[in-house]
């Protein structure tokens, strides 16, 4: 099962989304939060600080990154298990610097924020939101 790890930068109440390419394989043309796929040997926080960079060119302040929820997303026959954390404090400021994951990146209120690719996120994504607003 392919393990995935993903970032919620959040700041002054807005989180901040990247949008899928329309040719990626899962989820594709969605608002979703960065990361990606946990490389062998990586702990959660590794993969999640090197996928940020890689994405976003942004380097986590690992410390102030807290666990938000696991869940299992993808296709029946090809799921994954989906780490989701919530990030308040990064350096950096970020860009798409991965235009072949994502075709934008932006940052979304509680009002703004479209569906997120795997639903049972949303809600995470709110309660991060509206906890952690600076």
């Amino acid at each position: 099962m392919l393990e995935v790890v993903v970032g919620a930068l959040v700041r002054d109440g807005r989180v901040l989304l990247a949008h899928r390419r329309p040719d990626k394989r899962a989820y594709p043309n969605v608002w979703d939060l960065p990361g990606g796929v946990m490389e062998a040997g990586e702990s959660e926080l590794d993969a999640l600080t090197r996928e940020l960079d890689e994405e976003l060119g942004v380097r986590i302040v690992r410390d102030s990154a807290s666990h938000l929820c696991r869940l299992s997303a993808g296709p029946s026959e090809e799921p994954a298990l989906l780490s989701a954390w919530l990030v308040r404090d990064w350096d950096g400021t970020p860009v798409n610097v991965a235009p072949e994951e994502h075709v934008d990146i932006g940052w979304f209120t509680v009002a703004e924020l479209p569906p997120p690719g795997h639903p049972l996120l949303r809600e995470a994504m709110l309660d991060a939101m509206r906890s952690h607003r600076d």
